[in-house]
């Protein structure tokens, strides 16, 4: 089923995977066959390391060809609308029609509300080009040819709880207004801080997918919290990692918590696996207990 109609019709569970490095995509195909059945979608992020050859729009072809459904993840920030206009087309041409767009990651200085707020996306860059190549056309007004239609989700910070800036609102509405499809929120860790988010925005009216860490260890919390972003992972989730015998199991015991929470408000959920796509099926069992 397309993401667009999972999103009317049931709780979507996705989760991200890495690109497959270079053109090796064995290892890609042996995990994503673990968790069949138990996704509607899997996000693939277009990574920008040095020193690392992936393949963002190889790996979602791949997918399509495994009969998934994949979701091209890019950012708006520092590329002008030819440079978006070229991937969204190479999407377009290779059936991907699922977009996740941010401005970049977890941007955490800045002197002003504009530069700290997280997954702020570039709205009027972004959607000349989408309404362009939506008529058939480039964005310098030639014909393509076809008319390529785009499932958008845009990311948006659910951190502030109630108190989510008015500058957030407006520019939600505005991309609801322009067309986007859901919006994927940061982290949640803190189910009363995120139905007091939900409180806010739910007049816009448009699907809401929290994202889930999967926080397998005390270090790996405080990792997180030391080079994401500070007070990430909670401090009691990081001392219940610390103390417990098993970790797996109650790893999958917090995320068990918060997807059961969760269903009461929004209508999915995204799994960041951190790497570890090969321990993400128990983590999706968990997920599809009923409430």
């Amino acid at each position: 089923m397309k993401l667009e109609e999972c999103l009317k019709k049931k709780f979507v569970v996705t989760s991200e995977i890495q690109p497959a490095i270079e053109t090796d995509a064995n290892e890609l195909l042996r995990n994503i066959n673990r968790i069949r059945g138990k996704v509607d979608a899997l996000t693939v992020p277009d990574l920008n390391i040095e020193g690392l050859v992936t393949d963002t729009m190889g790996t979602c072809r791949v997918l399509k060809e495994q009969a998934l459904e994949p979701i091209f993840q890019t950012s708006c920030r520092e590329k002008n609308r030819m440079e978006i206009e070229r991937q969204l087309l190479k999407a377009a041409e290779s059936g991907i029609d699922n977009i996740l767009t941010f401005t970049q990651d977890y941007r955490i200085t800045g002197d002003s509300l504009q530069e700290i707020m997280y997954f702020h996306v570039d709205t009027g860059k972004l959607y000349s080009v989408v309404n362009s190549l939506r008529q058939g056309y480039d964005v310098s007004g030639n014909e393509i040819g076809f008319k390529p239609k785009f499932c958008i989700g845009s990311g948006v910070d659910a951190s502030w709880g109630k108190k989510v800036p008015d500058m957030e609102l407006r520019e939600m509405e505005t991309l609801a207004g322009l067309g986007t499809h859901y919006f994927l929120t940061t982290p949640v860790f803190d189910i009363d801080s995120f139905h007091q988010f939900m409180n806010r925005v739910g007049p816009i009216q448009i699907p809401v997918i929290a994202e889930i860490i999967l926080v397998r260890s005390a270090s790996m919390g405080l990792f997180l919290n030391k080079y994401v972003r500070p007070g990430l992972v909670p401090n009691h989730i990081i001392e219940k990692l610390a103390k417990t015998p098993d970790k797996e199991a109650t790893s999958i015991e917090i995320v068990r918590d918060l997807v059961k929470g969760l269903k009461e408000v929004c209508q999915g959920v995204h799994f960041i696996p951190v790497g570890s796509v090969e321990r993400l099926h128990p983590y999706l069992e968990a997920a599809a207990e009923p409430l």
